[in-house]
């Protein structure tokens, strides 16, 4: 389990495609303290820590993951928002994130908001999925590329988010410009709610 804030950003060192799978390694300031079976969330997609040298360590993506999220479009040299799973003392600064990206979003704008900025973002969406609770709401929340943020201009298929300037400096949103494509995780809240209302 996640909360949604990240911890730093990581470099993409080196990419091995194996059958269906892909092999990232990735190299972080907390190298040293990861271990072997330790789950970290990329993006936002909850991947295992399957090898590990001095300076880098490498997990693994399926080919689920890599057609529900961006990571297979990632490239060597990337950047890529790490959160380590959440210490269950410490404080839920964010929101439950599980770290299983539901579907992908692309930019489609970017506005000056005067020392903010608005990222707008559009997805699939078909009454399907809002019934399984893949929808926003306004003022609820939705993880972007793992970063936990609050709902605004909630629409059937698009929504925007508010970045403040620590948060753009410190995640990938420095990267993210019209036509990125970014990973989606919608609320587990109101997915819950979504299913119970189906049973009534």
């Amino acid at each position: 389990m996640f909360s949604g804030i990240i911890e730093e950003m990581a470099v993409i060192k080196a990419i091995e495609h194996d059958g269906g799978n892909v092999h990232f390694t990735l190299g972080c300031s907390f190298v040293n303290e990861l271990k072997i079976d330790q789950s970290v969330a990329h993006n936002g997609v909850c991947l295992t820590v399957v090898g590990k040298t001095a300076g880098a360590y490498t997990v693994t993506a399926i080919k689920e993951t890599q057609e529900r999220s961006n990571l297979g479009l990632l490239d060597v040299g990337d950047m890529v928002n790490l959160e380590r799973s959440m210490l269950m003392n410490g404080r839920l600064d964010g929101h439950i994130v599980q770290g299983h990206v539901d579907q992908t979003a692309t930019c489609t704008d970017i506005r000056d908001a005067g020392g903010s900025r608005y990222f707008s973002f559009a997805y699939e969406a078909d009454k399907t999925m809002a019934q399984q609770g893949y929808m926003t709401v306004e003022k609820g929340s939705v993880c972007v590329n793992g970063v936990s943020l609050t709902v605004c201009n909630s629409q059937e298929n698009s929504f925007d988010v508010a970045i403040i300037p620590y948060t753009i400096e410190h995640t990938n949103f420095c990267r993210i410009k019209k036509g990125s494509v970014v990973n989606l995780e919608f609320d587990i809240v109101g997915k819950y709610i979504s299913k119970l209302i189906t049973y009534r």
